[in-house]
């Protein structure tokens, strides 16, 4: 296992802590190469305000997705709009396998850690399609408690199959889980600042649980070219509803590193996992390998 030091390097991880040892509270912003079932068990209990899981979807399929250069040329082989030529060359390829034969028992010992792990005002925002979100959600009733089910919300996007046999799916599934009885909770989960605009915001408009959103667009900002990444501006409202400046940020199912890019800009300190050597280096080449935000520029973007 490696681990991504704030410096730039990669230094090894020490053996995962016996039982006596699983007293680690994280104190600086961490990017974690391994099997997050071993890493998990290193931490202390509560450390973490809000966990976010975007696990395998358990499609049964292996997801890639290919970086590709797009030039102007007479000759090419692709055409585009007006008849314009353009030719293609692939920079990088990232992939990972996505199926299981106990996918709930996959799922299970580390869903119970991220209930170990969260503080007790903390929130779990578990994401998952169309293929599993019934099973993973009675899953999540059993190691959360069904009192404890706070949202499921959907996240609708404009873009996927068009198929001609059933309608199509444009949507996702994010189950939100508290740490203690939601109905003992006193929390508003979708007021915090940002999420609308301020002429809905003066008339008392809150989101809803249907959240539209546009997937990564292909050619913007935050595309890193690893398979699945999710838009920061979903994460975006997760970590300012359910979290304060400083709070700490949990992904153990990290990919390209949504949660840690949008907790860094928002003033949280954040821990990813994953155990894709592909996804750690894409990770660490877009967040500076863990290093923290300046604490003036934390402040600054949460405002």
């Amino acid at each position: 296992m490696l681990r991504a030091g704030p410096s730039g390097g990669v230094r090894t991880l020490r053996d995962v802590p016996k039982a006596a040892e699983r007293q680690r509270v994280p104190t600086e912003d961490e990017i974690l190469l391994g099997e997050n079932l071993d890493l998990l068990a290193g931490f202390a209990d509560e450390c973490f305000q809000l966990i976010y899981i975007d696990p395998p979807f358990n499609t049964g399929m292996v997801r890639s997705r290919k970086t590709l250069r797009v030039r102007a040329r007479e000759d090419g082989a692709r055409v585009g709009f007006g008849g314009r030529r353009y030719s293609a060359s692939v920079l990088g390829e990232s992939s990972y396998g996505d199926e299981f034969e106990d996918y709930l028992g996959f799922l299970e010992p580390r869903l119970a850690h991220a209930r170990r792990l969260l503080a007790r005002e903390g929130t779990l925002y578990f994401h998952i399609d169309y293929r599993e979100a019934h099973r993973c959600k009675l899953l999540l009733d059993e190691v959360f408690g069904d009192e404890c089910f706070l949202n499921e919300i959907i996240w609708a996007y404009d873009y996927g199959a068009r198929s001609t046999r059933r309608w199509p799916t444009k949507h996702d599934t994010i189950l939100v889980y508290v740490k203690d009885d939601a109905s003992a909770v006193d929390r508003e989960p979708y007021m915090a600042p940002g999420l609308v605009g301020a002429e809905k915001a003066a008339r008392g408009k809150l989101p809803t649980d249907v959240w539209w959103h546009t997937i990564v667009p292909t050619s913007g900002r935050e595309k890193t070219g690893y398979p699945t990444q999710k838009p920061e501006g979903i994460v975006r409202r997760m970590v300012l509803a359910s979290t304060r400046q400083g709070d700490w940020c949990l992904d153990f199912f990290a990919g390209s590193g949504t949660l840690g890019a949008v907790a860094s800009r928002l003033g949280r300190r954040y821990v990813l996992i994953d155990s894709n050597p592909e996804a750690v280096a894409i990770m660490r080449a877009r967040l500076g390998s863990g290093e923290s935000v300046p604490a003036d520029k934390r402040a600054a973007a949460g405002r």
